[in-house]
């Protein structure tokens, strides 16, 4: 017998509660009845009672507790046995959260706008295996590759220019702790997509898609931004726009070609962010067509549930106890 919900079983500590509060109720009926008279008095004031069946109505009650208690667990009495063939690709998705990505030339800001993308990209791609790289001027693995898409969308919520102290933006470093994520002996069914407004401060991002490609690696570049550009605000509420060290206001513009040339060198596609969800089916139908692997193989058991049996017999027995009484019938009635 398996468990839905074991965790209430700890309910079962009222059979013995009600145990007490039973016999603490006899004591206390006898203790009162010894002080109403004499002991035959008692006995023929009281002779119509049928002791056995008192306690059998307890017994009947203490029953119910035990089926209603069961029930609550959800117990699963009946198992069914299929086998599960489960094939797809492991997907990184890697999330620029450089300063540039609060820019708001996309609203409500580029990196809000990629989260957006994200959400939707996900439930596109049930199926495979998700993680997810946070970068800017480095870059960590926030999520390993997981089928537990709940996790991935939880560690995604948590995705903000906070995660990563070195700021400015390093897409060789994005794409090769994104490429190291991945199983080293596959050459196939390895893709990342890389959200970003293409703004590089490091170089080597060329040759980072080269060594990616050389692993079997395709990257899929989602453009966040607009090619004029757009300012970025201030640190703190009303510092205005955020400036260089010349005082100049600092200009934030989207870099398609690059992007277009990362995407290329991987045999992988460009996609610029709309305020739409099509680039999003456009992206889940390049993925859609990559060769695909054995992710799952196993036998999964599928539970029925039973707690309605016990919920059934539990109210049965207590309008049985309602309608059993405890006193003898007069044989001569």
């Amino acid at each position: 017998m398996e468990w839905g919900k074991p965790e209430n079983l700890i309910w079962f500590w009222l059979l013995p509660a009600a145990a007490v509060v039973f016999a603490a109720g006899v004591w206390r009926r006898r203790s009162a009845l010894s002080r109403f008279g004499e002991r035959s008095l008692v006995a023929s004031l009281t002779a119509s009672l049928n002791p056995r069946a008192r306690f059998l109505k307890k017994i009947m009650l203490m029953l119910v507790i035990c089926l209603m208690v069961t029930a609550l667990t959800q117990p699963h009495l009946r198992t069914k046995q299929t086998f599960v063939h489960q094939r797809g690709i492991d997907v990184i998705i890697a999330v620029d959260v450089s300063e540039s990505m609060l820019a708001k030339d996309i609203a409500p800001s580029r990196l809000e706008k990629a989260k957006l993308e994200l959400q939707s990209l996900i439930q596109k791609l049930r199926g495979n295996r998700i993680g997810i790289v946070a970068f800017a001027g480095d870059a960590m693995i926030q999520c390993p590759l997981t089928m537990d898409y709940s996790a991935v969308k939880l560690f995604l919520s948590t995705v903000s220019p906070d995660l990563i102290s070195y700021q400015g933006t390093s897409l060789a470093r994005a794409i090769d702790v994104s490429r190291s994520a991945f199983a080293e002996k596959e050459k196939d069914h390895k893709a990342v997509v890389l959200l970003t407004d293409g703004e590089n401060h490091e170089p080597e991002a060329e040759a980072a898609a080269d060594r990616a490609a050389k692993d079997g690696v395709r990257i899929f570049t989602v453009g966040i931004g607009t090619p004029d550009g757009s300012i970025l605000p201030g640190d703190n509420p009303g510092e205005g726009s955020k400036r260089d060290r010349s005082g100049h206001v600092i200009i934030s513009k989207l870099n398609e070609s690059l992007l277009r040339d990362i995407s290329h060198r991987t045999q992988g596609a460009y996609f610029r962010a709309s305020h739409g969800d099509f680039e999003v089916d456009r992206l889940a139908a390049e993925l859609s067509r990559m060769k695909q692997k054995d992710l799952k193989n196993d036998w999964s058991a599928e539970y029925e549930e039973n707690f309605q049996f016990f919920l059934l017999a539990a109210v049965i027995l207590l309008l049985l106890e309602m309608l059993f009484s405890e006193r003898r019938r007069d044989r001569h009635e």
